[in-house]
């Protein structure tokens, strides 16, 4: 018999107050996950309003990603103290997310930022700049490297960047020494390499040289590389530069943003001192 001095609602009631669809709450029932508090004669379900807070807990739980089968066993085996157990793990569950989300957002804003500096470049234009220092982590060297060899540095690299949650948002790039660069090899780069604005404790990083740069961009794809490295190298000479230690490249736009590759830009960054 229903007790007057207690409401209950019916499934479709219950599943308004909890936002859900009844079909889930019937599901739940199918389970043992949570099951109507009485049903009636004719086999009506019925729910109390003190049920919503075992709802609401059930929620909860899934949403920091613990599975129905898992919170099933806690049901099971309720207790003030496995609750509290329960609820400090999760706590440290959302802690984690709440971190890894910060990070995917100051990932968003780099890009975000890079891609509106790029949207006022002029491509065609070459400048001379000086640039400060900026600290960036580095693969293993890769000068020389075969085809197969290059393609697994590029893997191990990007693994250790997922590894150590070290992707910034930044574009990876390739250092080339100078000793490559004058002998043409414009794409047998020493290192990859990554920017950190913010440096963690463990991890080897390079200490990019602050100084002057020659600074020009190559539209196209890496076969008439050559072709932007010359005029850059005419100006380096007109102005009475010589190349320093290294030449750094980064795409600005590259296969996420352009479709074809000859519509690919890439920044180069030539380190230069005054000529003797």
């Amino acid at each position: 018999m229903f007790n007057k001095n207690v409401k209950y609602f019916t499934t479709g009631e219950f599943a308004k107050i909890c936002k859900v669809n009844k079909q889930t709450l019937i599901y739940y029932d199918q389970i043992g996950l949570l099951s109507p508090i009485m049903k009636d004669s004719k086999d009506y379900r019925y729910y109390s309003i003190a049920q919503y807070e075992f709802f609401s807990v059930i929620e909860l739980l899934k949403a920091v990603g613990m599975s129905l089968k898992d919170i099933q066993k806690y049901m099971a085996e309720k207790s003030p103290e496995n609750f509290l157990d329960l609820m400090y793990q999760q706590k440290e569950i959302v802690a984690k997310k709440r971190q890894e989300l910060e990070m995917i957002e100051s990932i968003i804003d780099v890009k975000i930022d890079l891609t509106e500096e790029a949207l006022h470049l002029d491509f065609d234009s070459i400048t001379i700049e000086h640039l400060p220092e900026a600290t960036l982590y580095l693969s293993k060297n890769i000068e020389d490297s075969k085809e197969e060899q290059f393609t697994k540095a590029v893997s191990d690299f990007i693994d250790e960047l997922d590894r150590f949650q070290l992707d910034t948002g930044y574009p990876i790039g390739g250092i080339t020494r100078r000793e490559q660069v004058l002998a043409g090899n414009y794409d047998n780069y020493s290192f990859l390499y990554i920017e950190q604005p913010h440096l963690r404790e463990g991890h080897p990083y390079f200490k990019a040289i602050a100084g002057d740069f020659i600074v020009g961009y190559h539209v196209g794809n890496s076969t008439t590389l050559g072709e932007s490295y010359e005029r850059l190298f005419k100006v380096m000479r007109e102005k009475g530069f010589e190349l320093g230690e290294y030449v750094y490249e980064e795409y600005i736009y590259d296969a996420v943003i352009k479709n074809r590759e000859e519509d690919y830009v890439t920044k180069i960054m030539i380190e230069i001192k005054k000529g003797s």
